[in-house]
């Protein structure tokens, strides 16, 4: 039913708590895990808008792909000791948006989404991610709660 899901993290407590849902779904058939992480390109955008706060937006971008790319090799390696083929992916771009794209691009059966991401100030301020996923997603989306 669920051959390849589509599991976009952010690296908090709640996406982390998805995986293990991600694990129950081997037994209803699911092979494939796409691991996706998306580096949100307005963090980076208003680092350089105040570039005289003295943080150098491109170094934190290297910092923050270097970061994600230890995480999701972490969770590449307990998914594949799950027995789950696993592809990852970490993009740039508005986290919503890129979810959207990688759900169509990687032709997924499912997205599972953690219901929370790690700042909830910005949700606030934002819209959540999560909830955006689920209005605009054209395949099934579980989510996952604190």
């Amino acid at each position: 039913m669920f051959a390849k899901i589509l599991y976009p993290t952010d690296f908090s407590d709640v996406s982390k708590k998805a995986m293990d849902f991600i694990k129950q779904l081997k037994g209803a058939g699911t092979k494939e895990v796409v691991v996706f992480h998306v580096i949100d390109e307005r963090i980076i955008e208003r680092i350089q808008h105040h570039s005289d706060i003295g943080i150098n937006a491109e170094e934190l971008e290297k910092k923050m792909e270097e970061q994600a790319q230890e995480e999701i090799s972490a969770i590449e390696d307990e998914l594949k000791k799950s027995g789950f083929n696993v592809k990852t992916r970490i993009d740039k771009g508005v986290p919503f948006r890129e979810i959207l794209k990688a759900e169509q691009e990687e032709d997924v059966s499912v997205v599972v989404i953690g219901s929370h991401g790690v700042s909830c100030i910005e949700e606030m301020f934002l819209g959540s991610c999560s909830e955006k996923v689920i209005r605009k997603s054209s395949k099934p989306v579980l989510v996952v709660r604190r």
